[in-house]
């Protein structure tokens, strides 16, 4: 595995960053954070104008494109599960869903949002009672789904539903793709400690023709495993670099011809160590990219990534907390607070990371069992 970025891969990563640099000015980063929303049209339109919504390029080259985004905290949870759910498409959906539903999801057009979790059934998502009853050539669809997140927003949501309740959990589920227009849905807002808004979502009664299935009937966990390998190898280490760039700029800062808290030496391990894992969860994130690319499965590599980049983001924030002291409280965009409260809000922000694409807990499940070969 080799990780050096070539001259090319540079001069890409360069023009990313130019092009967030112009486009994601402070009003618009504010005007974002206080909507809540994981989603801008305009933002996401010029992605598309810029050939970096879905560009067709390396692999190594569109992990950097992530990395930029997630460093630039840009607007893109909503574009990045339609593009998930847009692959699953490819690999599961009818010719006609893949005709009516992929071209227009990698163009930015559609939105989809993901239906997994429900308020009673938390990790455990073969546990869903969601119901979609057969009736003719539709189906009706009864239940409600938690952390539906931008679902008040997008055009359709990936919804897992029971649809044969005498089978074993895992075996009675299916997939389906309902536009989220449909009479009998409604969306309710759900605040998160970040800031975010997530949702709660109710179907009573909401009616889809067969032609909005994923996959077979009852087959919907093998479908769901599609997106869920896509989301168990994420990487967070970008945040950790955001963080660690703000706190050197503060550590770096003389005030009243004082020393500047670099000279600490307890400031300077601190900062050591973030940079130590930030090392470590960007390794662990591009072996995934490299495994995908040779056409290997990152099982539990995935998990890996997932589980040390968040944890240590949570680790690193707690660290700058600690340095920065009470100022750091200072709330995100307070003019005052060191950094624009960048530290407060990333301590905040930290703390979902470890429960988003699978809590800790479910990621240490996976490479235990999956990995090590440890029994249940």
């Amino acid at each position: 595995m080799e990780f050096q970025l070539d001259n090319d891969a540079e001069a890409f990563r360069l023009e990313v960053r130019a092009h967030l640099d112009d486009v994601l000015t402070p009003e618009v980063e504010e005007r974002i954070y206080r909507s809540g929303a994981a989603h801008d049209d305009e933002f996401a339109r010029g992605l598309v104008a810029k050939d970096l919504f879905a560009p067709n390029r390396n692999a190594m080259e569109v992990q950097l494109l992530k990395e930029e985004l997630m460093y630039a905290e840009a607007p893109v949870y909503l574009s990045e599960t339609t593009r998930m759910v847009a692959s699953v498409i490819r690999q599961a959906g009818t010719q006609q869903m893949k005709d009516r539903i992929v071209p227009a999801a990698m163009k930015g057009e559609i939105t989809i949002a993901l239906g997994f979790t429900e308020p009673d059934c938390g990790s455990d998502l073969a546990a869903a009672t969601t119901k979609a009853v057969r009736s003719g050539e539709e189906w009706v669809i009864n239940g409600s789904k938690m952390f539906t997140t931008n679902g008040h927003i997008a055009d359709y949501v990936f919804l897992l539903a029971r649809t044969s309740p005498d089978k074993p959990k895992h075996k009675g589920l299916t997939m389906f793709l309902v536009p989220l227009a449909a009479p009998g849905i409604e969306v309710q807002p759900v605040w998160t400690l970040s800031g975010e808004r997530t949702n709660i979502t109710f179907y009573s009664d909401v009616r889809v023709g067969d032609d909005c299935r994923i996959g077979e009937i009852d087959e919907g966990w093998a479908v769901l495993g599609i997106a869920l390998q896509d989301e168990h190898a994420s990487g967070w280490g970008p945040h950790i670099a955001r963080l660690l760039h703000h706190a050197e700029q503060w550590a770096r800062a003389v005030e009243d011809g004082e020393a500047p808290p670099l000279a600490d030496t307890d400031v300077r391990r601190r900062l050591s160590r973030i940079a130590i894992e930030l090392e470590v969860s960007t390794l662990l994130q591009r072996r995934c990219v490299w495994m995908a690319d040779q056409g290997q499965v990152p099982v539990a590599e995935g998990p890996m990534s997932k589980l040390f980049s968040t944890e240590a983001l949570v680790r690193a924030a707690q660290d700058i907390m600690e340095l920065v002291g009470p100022d750091g409280l200072r709330s995100y965009f307070e003019p005052t607070a060191p950094e624009s409260g960048r530290f407060e809000h990333l301590m905040r922000f930290s703390l979902g990371t470890t429960i988003y694409a699978g809590t800790s807990e479910v990621q240490r499940t996976i490479i235990a069992q999956r990995g090590l070969g440890l029994p249940r």
